[in-house]
């Protein structure tokens, strides 16, 4: 049935399955497994099926398009826009509306999806009954709603396409589609207007607009390689049409105000604007065609009513059209989108309209990536900015205390005889933590772990090097000018660097290998003594003489001791401090507040892929987590430096007061030999314990090395496997290598063809005149010498071994030809007409099986032995296979 106005075709697709692309992507690329979301995987694959299957004008489709599409802008945050499934959709416009547009693109699939929605509105709008004031406004709202969605398709999806729009989608396919709908609501509206009686001159700046909209909509359709010229023909005759009434109307309003001249003018331009309109007539629809019809015949018959008027009666000058004033425009329509298209994110939820989002659980892998981001942060801030600080600070302090000679100092003073407890503890410590065996323990292990890394390493760099020298052998063998692939470090010059900056890592180590060897050396005569007894203790520190202590020297012994007092207690503070601080690094979780921030984006920026910069800012506040820390670092210091300058000013009046007395430097001495010894000893701890770590971390690191090192070289001899192929075979050399997995086929396959093609050389006088590019073989000199030019073959043919197959034998098929493994012994043959003795001749024929041979043929090596059998004369009927095949 025809109508005066137009629909919006559906696109339509092919059935595929999201759920299998979305369940491989989660795993290979998230922490989570699949199976935890099979329920979001068969709902998304139902909700799929059913959008595509909207394809006819009914309400309920609009709820089952927008719910998909809602769904699919909320994935595009969770998953990216090449998920790995290929969406096929039919175009709804143009000359390939059969052939199908593929692509791997969630937003391609969302725009079809989004553009069908508009489609089903415009239909529902067109199968709506528009007799009635309540169809007219229904109708209007259905193509108002209709263009809102294009005018989303076209500012907020398909610029974020990636790609090229299908030809249907393009910027002035959807703009001219849009002012077409609007066109058509402006319409409703318009009958709307007529129907309820309004004044004339309202209903003429309404149709004035619509007018505008169909004349717009015609210029963009023409620009469109999609739109069909008949729908060019429709807006192009609408317009006038509307032009036309919009005159007519006025024309009335005009004769309402007795302004009878102007009546004139406007209802003979109305008669000049139907007539433009009926131009189109050849293509335009009979409802269309009728209504410009009837038209005219109204303003005709007004025409001459008012000309006759205005003539007899009021004579009154008609101004020309230049001079009329142009009909003002009443837009009644408005491209608005629904609220489920626009707002869909947040329509979504547990109560929401349109569904629970599917995969909320799924964490994106940008936010993996950014709490590892964050994690390597917090860390390098606990530990090299406040617990490196801290260690940094008290290393200090007793690099002070050793270059002031204390406490040993005031420990021979205050204690000439035995052991300080100080230094009984110490040497406790070490005795019970086996500490010198300790020591070679790690080292061991260090060393054993280097090993292990020294080894995956060489296995990499010897693999480099036999490649290089098998490139460079070949590069020699075969020359420059025909081995052209790029040299070693050309092909892989992140590989070498890596080499190089392994290689760099295991100097740099072994620097610091040979500085804690040479520590340990040097104090392990302390260590020894430290691990010992409380005899050797004793044995090792002497005991001075001195036993009365004057007045002066046990004030400031007193006073340097508790300077020494609030030292200890600093370091067990700061020791306390640093667990404290590791306790809060490992407390400090900052999952919770990336999914929130995750969840905002979503809702947000339902089409962007979350990355992992978009949490700068939350890195940053979660980081002010450790501000006080930095203020109670920065009091430290400056504690430590008030303290400093006390055990200065303290150990110098110290000093002061017993200069002089030499009775106790030797016990002064070998007690802070012990007690910088069981510094040194922590220190070397602390030391192994890095170099572990350094080791361990490195030993990924090689590994990825050798592993990169066997692929390149494999690579590398597959490529050189090739080119040998091309060198020796003359083909025409690829400008790029194939891929491993097909080098073999390829070369096994050329090597056969060049075997086979150069075993095979039969010349046909239809043949010869198509020249063709023989192998390169190597023939006898004597083959050519006597044939003549024009009956010369490539080569003698070789003997074809032939079998007499059984009776009941199935029938056979042709022999693949064989190259003879040594050339026939010499025959003597009587010459051969038309060619040299032995050579093949056309008019010998070709045979195949143990069919006789012509008359003055020689027969073959192989078909010696078949001589002795009668000759069969051919016979009608069906084929025997003991005949033979023969072609003449």
């Amino acid at each position: 049935m025809a109508s005066n106005i137009l629909q919006l075709p559906f696109r339509r697709s092919h059935p595929v399955s999201l759920s299998e692309a979305i369940t491989q992507y989660i795993s290979s690329k998230y922490d989570q497994r699949p199976d935890m979301f099979a329920e979001d995987l068969m709902i998304i694959d139902r909700l799929r099926s059913e959008a595509v299957n909207v394809q006819e004008p009914h309400f309920s489709g609009i709820s089952r398009l927008v719910t998909y599409a809602a769904q699919l802008k909320w994935m595009g945050g969770k998953f990216p826009i090449d998920v790995g499934v290929d969406f096929s959709w039919y175009p709804a416009f143009g000359f390939n509306a059969s052939r199908p547009v593929s692509q791997n693109n969630l937003r391609f699939e969302l725009a079809n999806v989004l553009f069908n929605l508009a489609a089903l509105y415009s239909q529902l709008a067109y199968a709506t009954n528009r007799t009635t004031a309540d169809g007219l406004k229904q109708a209007c709202n259905y193509l108002c709603s209709a263009a809102g969605v294009l005018s989303h398709l076209r500012t907020d999806i398909i610029p974020d396409l990636r790609t090229s729009p299908p030809e249907d989608m393009d910027e002035m396919t959807l703009q001219s589609l849009e002012l077409l709908l609007l066109g058509q609501g402006q319409e409703c509206f318009w009958q709307k207007a007529v129907k309820d009686g309004l004044k004339d001159a309202s209903i003429a700046k309404l149709a004035a607009k619509v007018s505008d909209f169909y004349g717009d909509a015609g210029d963009l359709a023409v620009k469109s390689n999609a739109i069909s010229t008949d729908w060019i023909h429709h807006m192009t005759a609408k317009h006038h049409h509307f032009a036309a009434a919009a005159q007519f109307r006025q024309a009335l309003d005009c004769l309402e105000k007795r302004k009878y001249g102007e009546e004139v003018a406007r209802l003979r331009d109305c008669l000049l604007c139907v007539n433009e309109g009926l131009k189109e007539q050849r293509w335009i629809n009979r409802t269309v065609l009728g209504d410009l019809t009837g038209l005219k015949s109204r303003v005709g018959e007004d025409l001459k009513r008012a000309e006759k008027d205005n003539d007899i009666i009021y004579i009154n000058p008609v101004p020309p059209k230049s001079e009329l004033k142009a009909i003002e425009r009443a837009s009644m329509v408005l491209a608005k989108a629904p609220s489920q298209v626009t707002d869909a994110i947040s329509m979504l939820g547990d109560n929401g309209p349109l569904g629970q989002p599917l995969f909320s659980k799924l964490v994106p892998y940008a936010v993996h990536i950014a709490a590892s981001i964050y994690t390597d942060r917090r860390d390098r801030l606990v530990n090299d900015t406040l617990i490196g600080e801290l260690e940094s600070m008290t290393d200090k302090l007793r690099d002070l205390l050793s270059s002031l000679n204390l406490p040993g100092s005031l420990q021979a003073l205050e204690k000439p005889l035995g052991l300080p407890p100080t230094l009984v503890s110490h040497a406790e410590e070490m005795r019970q933590q086996d500490g010198l065996n300790r020591l070679h323990r790690s080292i061991d292990d260090t060393a054993r772990v280097k090993g292990n890394d020294l080894a995956v390493y060489n296995e990499g760099v010897e693999l480099l090097a036999a490649e290089k020298d098998e490139d460079l052998a070949a590069r020699h063998k075969y020359g420059t000018d025909r081995w052209t692939r790029a040299t070693s470090e050309s092909a892989a010059p992140k590989l070498y660097k890596s080499l190089t900056e392994i290689d760099d890592y295991f100097t740099s180590a072994q620097g610091s290998d040979d500085l804690v060897q040479r520590k340990l050396r040097d104090s392990r005569s302390v260590f020894i003594v430290l691990t010992g007894t409380n005899r050797d203790l004793e044995a090792f520190v002497p005991s001075s003489r001195r036993v009365v202590i004057p007045p002066e020297v046990e004030r400031e012994a007193n006073r340097l001791r508790g300077c020494l007092s609030e030292v200890t207690r600093m370091e067990n503070r700061r020791k306390r401090r640093i667990q404290t601080l590791k306790e809060k690094a490992r407390a400090d979780d900052i999952h919770p507040a990336l999914l929130a921030q995750t969840a905002r984006l979503e809702r947000e920026f339902p089409m962007q892929t979350i990355q992992a910069s978009q949490f700068e800012d939350l890195f940053e506040e979660q980081l002010k987590l450790y501000d006080s820390d930095r203020e109670v670092l920065a009091q430290e210091r400056r504690e430590q430096d008030h303290l400093s300058d006390q055990v200065r000013e303290a150990n110098r009046a110290f000093t002061g007061s017993h200069k002089g007395d030499a009775s106790t430097k030797e016990r002064e001495a070998a007690l802070q030999d012990l007690e910088n010894g069981y510094l040194k000893y922590k220190e070397i701890i602390s030391n192994l314990d890095v170099g572990r770590k350094f080791y361990n971390d490195l030993a990924k690191i090689v590994a990825r090395f050798r592993d990169d090192a066997k692929a390149f070289v494999h690579q590398r001899r597959m490529e050189a496997s090739q080119l040998e192929a091309y060198v020796f075979f003359p083909i025409t050399k690829p400008t790029h290598y194939p891929e491993i997995a097909d080098i073999k086929f390829s070369r096994t396959r050329d090597i056969f063809n060049a075997t086979a093609m150069a075993s095979l050389h039969i010349s046909q006088p239809h043949l010869r005149q198509q020249p063709q590019e023989s192998p390169r073989t190597h023939h006898s000199p004597s083959a050519y010498s006597a044939a003549p030019p024009a009956q010369a073959p490539s080569q003698p043919s070789p003997p074809v071994h032939t079998a007499r197959p059984a009776e009941t034998a199935p029938p056979l098929t042709a022999p693949q030809p064989v190259r003879a493994p040594v050339a026939p012994p010499p025959v003597s043959m009587p010459s051969m007409p038309g060619g040299m003795p032995g050579m093949w001749a056309p008019e010998m024929g070709i045979r195949f099986g143990s069919a006789a041979a012509p008359p003055n043929a020689i027969p073959s090596t192989g078909a010696r032995s078949a001589q002795s059998q009668p000759t069969r004369a051919p016979q009608p009927g069906t084929w025997d296979p003991s005949q033979g095949l023969r072609f003449s």
